[in-house]
């Protein structure tokens, strides 16, 4: 998904269960899009756009309820993970939709929280202080980010948790057998974001980097220059140059990668 300098917004990639239907939205300040682990029994997702006015327009599979996002006001933040939606409030409380089961939406006794992101089965929040909370799956250890401080930013991934460092350093946690978590000797990094096997992050200098599964390709960014904000999927790297043009690189099976028409893309 992409949010242009006009608040509306574009979408690439299949669509089959209505996530790329975005033509009419406007008024929209953020976007975020549900994110899954490329496997055979997923594909279905959902997209999520917080409008200027604090509300919530939602789209695509509803299976888990995840779309059942119209009620919400005050929104300040959304994210958007598989089978949930969670919405950052004014007031630094967080508001989930979706799926319950693994304990990803139990987010109800956060507090004073900043920003939120959304693995495939873990949530995660900023806290005002730098510390971080995370709820859900934790099987690979993706939740231990309780001793994590100083924080600017979070990221979630399938089975693996980023948070960038205020001194520009990045911390993971998780599963380490993919090379996701292979972060330590990263420094200078402005922005940090995770896809299922794989971690990007943007430096002071506008150069990309990228550690983990390179299967598709999704880690070819040694050559990206200029970019001001980066974004993943499952499989594939969006970078958004200062122009307002976007990049992208991985896996394209379902044309998440065709957009090279695309212009005016806002920073977020």
């Amino acid at each position: 998904m992409g949010l242009r300098a006009d608040g509306t917004v574009v979408a690439a990639g299949a669509g089959t269960s209505g996530e790329c239907r975005v033509d009419d939205w406007v008024q929209v300040i953020a976007v975020a899009a549900g994110n899954v682990h490329t496997a055979p029994n997923t594909g279905r997702s959902h997209s999520v756009g917080l409008r200027a006015d604090g509300t919530v327009i939602a789209t695509g599979w509803n299976g888990d309820r995840q779309c059942d996002v119209a009620s919400w006001r005050n929104v300040t933040m959304v994210a958007a993970g598989w089978r949930r939606t969670l919405g950052l409030l004014k007031d630094g409380t967080v508001v989930a939709a979706g799926r319950r089961r693994e304990g990803a939406g139990d987010v109800g006794q956060w507090r004073e929280i900043v920003a939120v992101a959304c693995g495939d089965w873990h949530s995660v929040g900023l806290r005002a202080d730098g510390s971080a909370v995370a709820v859900g799956d934790n099987r690979r250890g993706q939740c231990a980010v309780d001793t994590w401080r100083n924080l600017a930013a979070v990221a979630a991934g399938y089975l693996h948790t980023v948070g960038l460092a205020k001194d520009g350093r990045v911390l993971a946690a998780g599963d380490r057998s993919t090379g996701a978590c292979d972060v330590d000797s990263w420094r200078d990094i402005v922005a940090v974001a995770a896809g299922s096997y794989h971690t990007v992050a943007l430096t002071t200098t506008g150069r990309v980097l990228a550690v983990g599964n390179n299967d598709f390709g999704q880690c070819n960014v040694a050559d990206w220059r200029g970019i001001v904000a980066v974004a993943v999927g499952s499989t594939h790297t969006l970078g958004l140059r200062a122009d307002g043009t976007v990049v992208a690189t991985g896996n394209n099976e379902h044309g998440q990668c065709d957009v090279t028409g695309w212009n005016a893309i806002r920073v977020p």
